[in-house]
């Protein structure tokens, strides 16, 4: 398995396609109940092979991924052949994870306590991995509105 399993909620939200996916594998209810019944572990491998596919085709199609952290907010325009990143950085005591300090940086944003930067980064041989990586590690695919508002402000 490549990413992760989807959870229980994803795969209800997803049931139609999952529905499909068995279908393509020729693989109808009955078949599928017995699968589960007789066959636990080649069930559990269907369920893996569909996950992947699934978050395959989401990470082929994100664009911007952003990850806030008390101090830092982590912007990402995914381009095909690299992605660009925005960090704004707070250097006072204030949380941006906090509706009252997220508010308190939409009203400062030109203050001395905040810094931007930016940079762009390779992929590594599996783009869409790295992709993964960051969403593991807490980022969130996105429309990327704020990475653009952040990009006109400061480009």
């Amino acid at each position: 398995m490549k990413y992760s399993r989807l959870t229980k909620e994803q795969f209800e939200e997803l049931h139609q396609e999952f529905i499909n996916f068995l279908a393509t594998q020729s693989i109808t209810a009955d078949e599928w109940t017995n699968l589960k019944a007789n066959k636990p572990d080649l069930a559990e491998m269907e369920l893996d092979v569909f996950s992947d596919l699934i978050w395959e085709g989401a990470l082929n199609k994100a664009e911007y991924l952003e990850h806030f952290a008390p101090k830092h907010m982590y912007l990402f325009h995914l381009k095909e052949d690299q992605m660009h990143a925005i960090v704004v950085n707070i250097k006072n005591d204030v949380d941006i994870t906090t509706q009252e300090g997220y508010d308190w940086l939409r009203g400062n944003l030109m203050d001395e306590n905040v810094e931007f930067l930016q940079a762009d980064k390779a992929y590594s041989e599996d783009k869409n991995l790295d992709k993964f990586k960051m969403i593991e590690q807490g980022a969130s695919i996105t429309k990327g509105e704020l990475y653009k508002y952040f990009y006109k402000l400061i480009n």
